[in-house]
């Protein structure tokens, strides 16, 4: 064992030797957890941010003037006050995302305690926009009613009101969201392709044929580059949720940096397996690229992190269990976003170290076979 292990450690120290010479894929890791993070962070936005939005005051009531008022920066840009006629023709030419529509006496019927219809006519070739600024528009004008009513001596007729607080994020900022989120897809995607590309390049620079020759097993090899490469990206991951996402965007991460990591690790050592088993069904980078990156869209869209489990088909939902990215998203997110702590996501540990192990010994496997026809 201790022969074994001296072999793993001296083998991945070339892994990482050979990676410090490879100035491009370098460079590529450092754009991955600096750049890209903060340009994602910041140039896709899912909130509303400066949407023109114009009002049809049918009414010119106190209360319609109030729901003219409130809609303010950086959500909108002032309210335009329009003819219905322009409605129409303003929309046809992008230039109102909203308009809003408040009919004749709807300050009156306000107070007399009915429920007027207000038409809101959305742009919604912006589609997530147009879906949030909805519910923000539909906010504003419940908040104003209210308060109207309230400023009347009606509240009273409202005997419930709903009182929404933000645990973590308060203000909703996407950035916070996205700045994590990219994080965690960069992880996955470069585990992925700097173990295949370190096991394709070992036979297209014909270095395989002088491990063959050496007193080191598949196993060894196999190991090395798994430790060596996630430990590349487990470093890379730290740096940037420390210097990019809590520095330069100053995002506050409200759980233990340190579980997270150690969450990071089971994972990578599940995703690099992955990556070595990828490596031994093609024989040349170009065919891992086009194989990795199928793999790569279907473990991201199917991870939860942009798109609910709970909404998929049952089927679907049972099938994705398999999936490493499932289990590491709920980690992230409930560590980061929850502060939540070990006595919590022991599970999910143990299900990222049991598929690590599924995905090596199939690796391992194909490893072997692959290592026989070389020898060939």
């Amino acid at each position: 064992m201790r022969r074994w292990l001296s072999n793993v450690f001296r083998l991945g120290l070339k892994e990482l030797s050979s990676l410090a010479v490879d100035k491009v894929l370098v460079a590529f890791i450092v754009y991955s957890f600096s750049f890209s993070v903060y340009s994602v962070a910041t140039g896709v936005k899912t909130e509303v941010e400066n949407a023109n939005v114009a009002i049809v005051d049918g009414d010119h009531s106190a209360l319609s003037a109030r729901v003219a008022e409130a809609f303010q920066r950086p959500y909108f840009r002032a309210a335009a006050s329009i003819d219905r006629s322009e409605v129409d023709s303003g929309m046809d030419r992008g230039e109102r995302t909203f308009v809003l529509d408040i009919p004749p006496r709807f300050e009156a019927d306000v107070l007399r305690g009915r429920q007027p219809a207000l038409q809101l006519n959305i742009d919604a070739t912006a589609m997530t926009q147009a879906g949030v600024g909805a519910g923000y528009i539909d906010a504003i004008v419940q908040r104003e009613a209210v308060d109207f009513l309230g400023t009347r001596g009606a509240d009273a007729a409202l005997p419930v009101v709903a009182v929404t607080r933000a645990f973590y994020n308060p203000n909703l900022e996407g950035a916070w969201f996205h700045g994590v989120m990219s994080v965690m897809e960069n992880i996955t995607i470069l585990s992925i392709l700097l173990v295949g590309a370190a096991v394709i390049r070992e036979r297209e620079h014909g270095t395989i044929e002088h491990l063959l020759v050496m007193p080191v097993r598949p196993t060894e090899i196999a190991v090395a580059k798994v430790w060596a490469n996630g430990l590349v990206i487990l470093v890379a991951a730290g740096l940037s949720l420390t210097l990019v996402v809590q520095g330069a965007l100053g995002i506050p991460l409200r759980g233990s940096m340190a579980l997270f990591l150690a969450g990071a690790a089971v994972y990578l050592f599940a995703t690099t397996s992955l990556g070595i088993l990828l490596a031994t069904v093609v024989r040349s980078m170009p065919q891992f690229a086009l194989l990795a990156i199928p793999v790569f869209l279907i473990l991201n869209m199917l991870s939860g992190a942009t798109s609910p489990i709970e909404s998929m088909p049952p089927a679907l939902q049972a099938l994705i269990q398999v999936s490493p990215t499932v289990h590491f998203v709920k980690v992230a997110q409930a560590v980061l976003f929850r502060a939540a702590g070990l006595d919590t996501l022991w599970p999910q540990f143990a299900i990222l170290a049991a598929l690590g192990a599924l995905f090596l010994a199939v690796a391992l496997a194909r490893f072997r076979t692959m290592l026989a026809k070389t020898q060939q």
